[in-house]
């Protein structure tokens, strides 16, 4: 028989991602074989993909014809014995080595000899099942994401003792179901997973620990870095059991703090928290399976609120670069009254050229009138000195992301401000305490961290001292919203969320290159098609800047002295070299024309 073309499959575990799976090989007209002990799943397997299908007659993606030969070649079984004249089984059952072996075993004594045995495991030693099956050269492993229909990656994972016919035949299977496959070898998580899920057990620790809360942190890595989906809400779809049984995994092998599960993963797992399929996890969902959330006792009153801001009429920036001209611009479109103060009447005048040129690029794409241009423009006021903030309610500082260039700064805002005007630092990685305590008025001072270009991205993290005033945080909050932004309150320390969460998952990305275990082009395109990211990790460092990048690495690694935190030697070196991203022409990759 042509191993390249798998025409009779058999998928063993009808859930949630078995299904699917169910469903892609159906349309593509493969004859399937679904496997289930549970007669409910069987059947729920069964009318999804009526559901589905049906969906796809209405909306006019196929006949009633066809529809009608792709629930003729989907057949529900409840014995294994079942998949014997399969070219390929699919087992997708729970994540626990030992039931997936007793599949295994089983299917050793139904299948053909030809036949390949393929596991969706995403955290279990696929040679260590290869080992324990007859037939170790078929053994591979097949990793669809969910939801399998829509996700275009599929990881295939081959063992030491895999067959290269092996590996061949499903790489042609994967891209017969219009599928991306990358072949990767065999470690936990493999590629996705093992990058995914560090993040999500740090974002757990981080909620845990209660320095932001569950709709913070989810909104801040949504606006912040354009992901679907936020990762406590992406814990829930997976499901809590289920990352607790990978980091388990991950951290039997890799003895990587970042692996080791964070505590309320077990505890809302032993409570039956497992989120989505069980209606509570993180959130509240309507019913079990739902994705509806809603309110819940750890939804936040709105009786409890925050106490009133500070009257804020004027507000100042201080600084002439990319980020303090985008910030000032926001100001003055929003309706503030701005002052744009520089070290020189020359480079403030500059920088309200740039942002001229910025409101006229906004008219042209039909953004905004000539006329509110205009009116933003006239707004903003160039000055040369820090005296000219004398008058303002908020004074913003956005210069160089250097302490003593900060602190410095912070005293002469110190004597310059009115009293009771609120002073705000743009710091990404800084501590804000550092600059609070350069002034005799601490409890004045607030982070403010807009996010690169700040007209467009929505997102601030509002970062509190143990020093800052209600009224100080509230004014900030106050002013976020007025400016059609969105504010994520946390904690003073290295990172603040988005940072904190992010660059330990690019610093992972690197290793995963340093040791030779994938690509570059495998590592974005993995992330990109199995996580939904906007930009795979070495697209975004490259955007970043691996000088910045590294900066920020070793501020958290200071921090948290953790050492999975240490700064990859790959990237030390790339930066050594003088090869920091776009902004030279080379980084992790060359650019032409920057």
């Amino acid at each position: 028989m042509d191993r390249t073309r798998l025409r009779t499959i058999a998928v063993v575990g009808l859930g949630t991602m078995g299904s699917g799976i169910a469903d892609i090989l159906a349309r593509a007209g493969r004859q399937v074989i679904g496997i289930d002990t549970n007669e409910a799943a069987s059947r729920l397997a069964l009318t999804s993909l009526e559901t589905s299908t049906a969906r796809a007659v209405s909306r006019e993606k196929m006949t009633e014809s066809e529809r009608r030969d792709v629930l003729a070649r989907f057949s529900v079984h409840s014995d294994l014995a079942a998949a014997a004249e399969a070219d390929l089984v699919i087992e997708v059952v729970p994540e626990d080595y030992d039931t997936k072996c007793q599949v295994f075993a089983v299917l050793d004594t139904v299948v053909r000899p030809g036949t390949i045995l393929a596991t969706g495991t995403n955290a279990l030693s696929v040679t260590r099942l290869a080992a324990d099956s007859d037939r170790p050269e078929r053994v591979v492993g097949l990793h669809f994401f969910n939801p399998a229909p829509a996700m275009k990656l599929v990881e295939i994972v081959s063992s030491v003792l895999t067959s290269p016919e092996t590996v061949a035949a499903v790489t042609a299977l994967a891209h017969d179901l219009g599928k991306d496959p990358i072949a990767v070898g065999d470690r936990p998580g493999f590629v996705a997973d093992g990058l995914l899920f560090g993040y999500l057990n740090q974002a757990a620790a981080m909620y845990e620990a209660r320095y932001a809360t569950r709709e913070d942190i989810d909104a801040a890595m949504k606006l912040g870095c354009g992901l679907p989906m936020g990762p406590l809400a992406l814990l829930d779809l997976i499901g809590v059991d289920t990352a607790r049984t990978v980091l388990d995994a991950m951290y039997a092998q890799s003895q990587d703090r970042l692996h080791a599960p964070a505590p309320v993963l077990r505890q809302l797992a032993e409570a039956g928290l497992t989120g989505r399929k069980s209606g509570r996890g993180f959130y509240t969902y309507e019913a079990p399976g739902s994705a509806t959330v809603v309110a819940d006792a750890l939804t936040p009153d709105p009786a409890s609120a925050a106490p009133a801001g500070r009257a804020v009429a004027s507000v100042g920036v201080a600084g002439s670069g990319t980020m303090a001209g985008g910030i000032a611009e926001v100001f003055a479109k929003a309706g503030y009254p701005t002052v744009l103060a520089a070290r020189s009447e020359e480079k403030a005048e500059a920088a309200k050229a740039k942002i001229a040129g910025s409101l006229e690029r906004s008219v042209k794409k039909g953004r905004m009138t000539a006329q509110d241009r205009d009116a933003a423009l006239a707004r903003i006021t160039p000055a040369g000195t820090l005296d000219a903030l004398a008058g303002v309610d908020l004074a913003v500082e956005a210069v160089a992301e250097e302490l003593d260039v900060k602190r410095e700064l912070f005293g002469t805002l110190d004597k310059v401000c009115k009293d009771g005007a609120v002073l705000a630092t743009t710091t990404s990685s800084l501590p804000v305490i550092a600059c609070a305590r350069a002034t005799s008025r601490p409890h004045d001072v607030v982070g403010m961290h807009f996010f690169n270009p700040a007209p467009a991205m929505k997102l601030v993290e509002v970062v509190t001292t143990v020093l800052t005033a209600p009224d100080a945080h509230a004014t900030v909050r106050e002013v976020c919203t007025r400016i059609r932004k969105h504010p994520v309150d946390c904690g003073d320390r290295a990172g603040f969320i988005v940072n904190a969460l992010l660059f330990p998952y690019l610093n992972n990305a690197v290793k995963m290159v340093q040791e030779h275990y994938a690509t570059l082009d495998d590592i974005d395109a993995a992330m990109k098609l199995g996580g939904g990211y906007p930009m795979g990790p070495f697209e975004l460092l490259d955007v970043v800047g691996l000088d910045v990048s590294l900066a920020i690495e070793r501020v958290l690694h200071q921090e948290f002295r953790d050492p999975g935190l240490a700064p990859a030697p790959l990237l030390e070196h790339l930066v050594a070299a003088g090869c920091l991203g776009r902004k030279t022409g080379r980084g992790f990759r060359e650019y032409a024309g920057r």
